[in-house]
């Protein structure tokens, strides 16, 4: 039984309420209050976990339990698999949501769309792989049942359900599975309402797995080629198209550092930051997250991979300030801490290392960057240590 399973039970008999009281309470079906404590459903909508802790008067954290288990996560990511390896030309395999679940509206489909981007840029990836086989259940199924005037729409709320699956996917070491998602992703943008913007987007999310697949050549190639297509024209004042055409710059930058051709990743950043420059501050949406501050960011990652920290560290000291996600500003200071720890400076490395795990645990636990610097700390390290130190330690699971 799921800690969902359990916790709901429990709590529904903790308040004397029967099934059908609860879920009359919640707004919700009662055979979804029934197939929840029976384990049958191991994930649910949002909304549905949001009005039944309400009813039972705890937080939906509460309700859903502890943070999975490495094990609960394995089975999660097989649900994620499934969701996203579903197929409508084999019998049984075109959707991973039972079929007893209602149809969402096209608003409903956006508010969990976007639900789940926030959930994905605030780096809340263990949730994200329990909600986003839902989501992608109930976006394919309103896109079969939508009549043409609404299945493009349908079609760009698939879309972002698939790029998430795709950066999800990826952060659990699942390239491949990252790959197919972002390539479903892009086909039904080219399918959606919206379908130049949509389809640049989903780009991104592609291009990012070429990386992670070591195929730098390719990911700057069509990282580039995007660009060019969403490139805003002179006295353009479309934001997101900047941010998009920025972005797109960034991957082509970071697949040609990797690769080693520093001077050409220089000069895209060069082109990024001079869109940057023109934005009006740093803003988030889920067309891209864009600015100065993202630039620098950007620019001081550059810096790092081609060989010169102390140059980084200079560079971050005229860093703009900026509003960016929670996961981002993670990352950067994971960068940070690896540039300390090249230039021996190991108590600013671990300061580093603490922000980015206070910023985003989850997320910056998972990335190898954190976990390799952790390690080079602590074997540098004396034998009596803080209790913050072994605190990291737990937390980039090296003990």
């Amino acid at each position: 039984m799921t800690d969902l399973a359990a916790n709901l039970a429990r709590l529904r008999k903790a308040r004397d309420l029967s099934q059908e009281e609860l879920a009359e309470a919640a707004e919700v079906g009662t055979d979804t209050v029934a197939r929840i404590e029976q384990g049958k459903r191991r994930t649910a909508r949002p909304t549905t976990i949001d009005r039944l802790a309400t009813a039972l008067g705890v937080t939906p954290q509460a309700l859903g339990g502890s943070a999975p288990s490495e094990g609960q996560n394995e089975r999660s990511i097989e649900d994620l698999r499934a969701a996203i390896t579903a197929s409508e030309d084999i019998p049984g395999m075109r959707d991973l949501a039972d079929d007893d679940r209602e149809l969402l509206s096209l608003p409903q489909l956006d508010i969990a769309a976007h639900s789940a981007w926030a959930a994905y840029v605030e780096g809340q990836h263990d949730r994200l792989i329990d909600t986003l086989p839902v989501l992608l259940g109930d976006a394919r199924r309103f896109v079969h049942a939508s009549p043409d005037d609404q299945r493009s729409a349908g079609q760009r709320v698939l879309s972002t359900a698939y790029r998430l699956a795709a950066g999800t996917a990826g952060r659990f070491g699942c390239t491949d599975l990252a790959w197919i998602a972002a390539h479903e992703g892009l086909d039904h943008a080219r399918h959606c309402d919206q379908p130049e913007l949509e389809a640049a987007i989903a780009t991104r999310y592609l291009v990012w797995t070429l990386v992670r697949q070591h195929r730098y050549a390719e990911a700057e190639r069509v990282a580039t080629i995007a660009a060019e297509r969403i490139e805003p024209r002179m006295l353009d004042r479309d934001t997101q198209r900047a941010g998009v055409f920025g972005n797109l710059l960034f991957n082509a930058a970071t697949a040609a550092t990797l690769a080693g051709a520093h001077p050409r990743a220089g000069d895209l950043l060069a082109e990024a930051r001079a869109a940057a420059t023109r934005a009006e501050g740093d803003w988030v949406s889920e067309a891209a997250i864009f600015g100065p501050r993202v630039a620098a960011f950007q620019t001081i990652e550059h810096t790092i991979r081609a060989g010169n920290p102390d140059e980084a560290v200079r560079l971050n000291a005229a860093i703009p300030n900026g509003g960016v996600p929670a996961f981002w500003e993670a990352g950067h200071r994971l960068l940070m801490a690896s540039a300390e720890l090249a230039l021996k400076r190991r108590d600013q490395a671990l300061t580093y290392l603490a922000e980015a795990a206070r910023l985003a645990p989850d997320w910056a636990s998972r990335q190898p960057l954190g976990c390799s610097t952790m390690q080079a700390l602590i074997d540098h390290a004396p034998r009596r240590r803080t209790h913050t130190f072994a605190r990291l330690a737990n937390l980039y699971r090296l003990v």
